[in-house]
């Protein structure tokens, strides 16, 4: 008589576990009181930087020159910058920290990006494109609003993205110090706190245009 018992089926594999991929990139998220710190922080020391400069450029040229803003202009910036082998933990302090003003090409020091914006696809690509330049992402989530508040920080009503440019001066030291941190958590409200201790300014936050 025959055997009818079928053999057993093998097991599903066991689903990849989230951030276990070899390229993985970190990713730093800011919302409720840590956010605020960090923009309060930003804001202040963009006042501080336009200050160093004289003021002599209108403001929007001059913001034009310190950030790629907008997700058009952040791809356009990484597409010309070459990509990088470097697998440093803190990265750019060096390199990036100095302006490259005489530069064939601007660098990105770091992304803030609209963790919340909507179609997703519009930012779809940014990731793997930072990623492949070790251009580190710092995420903004604030309830369908962290397009709002990135705007506020270039005196726009919304924007998705703004790229930090390498230019040595005061937003790219406060950005390497929250890069350098390696237990950046939303879930830890207290790192962003002692990250930005001391650092944090009660200038009042640009108007919005349109």
């Amino acid at each position: 008589m025959r055997n009818r018992n079928k053999a057993p089926k093998p097991a599903p594999p066991e689903p990849a576990k989230p951030g276990s991929g070899p390229q993985e990139q970190d990713r730093s998220t800011f919302e409720g009181e840590s956010l605020g710190l960090l923009l309060e922080s930003i804001q202040g020391k963009i006042k501080a930087a336009r200050s160093l400069d004289g003021e002599a450029l209108p403001e929007k040229i001059w913001l034009k020159q310190q950030f790629a803003i907008g997700v058009n202009e952040v791809t356009r910036v990484l597409e010309r910058m070459p990509p990088s082998n470097d697998a440093d933990d803190c990265p750019l302090e060096e390199s990036l920290m100095s302006s490259n003003d005489n530069a064939s090409y601007p660098r990105l020091q770091a992304i803030l990006l609209a963790s919340d914006c909507n179609p997703r696809w519009l930012t779809r690509h940014l990731p793997s494109l930072a990623l492949s330049r070790k251009v580190p992402l710092i995420f903004v989530k604030d309830k369908k609003r962290g397009s709002l508040r990135l705007g506020e920080l270039v005196n726009l009503k919304t924007a998705i993205a703004i790229g930090i440019k390498a230019k040595g001066n005061a937003v790219n030291h406060i950005i390497q110090k929250i890069l350098c941190n390696s237990d950046l958590n939303v879930e830890r409200k207290s790192t962003g706190q002692s990250l930005l201790n001391g650092e944090t300014n009660g200038n009042e936050q640009p108007g919005r245009a349109g």
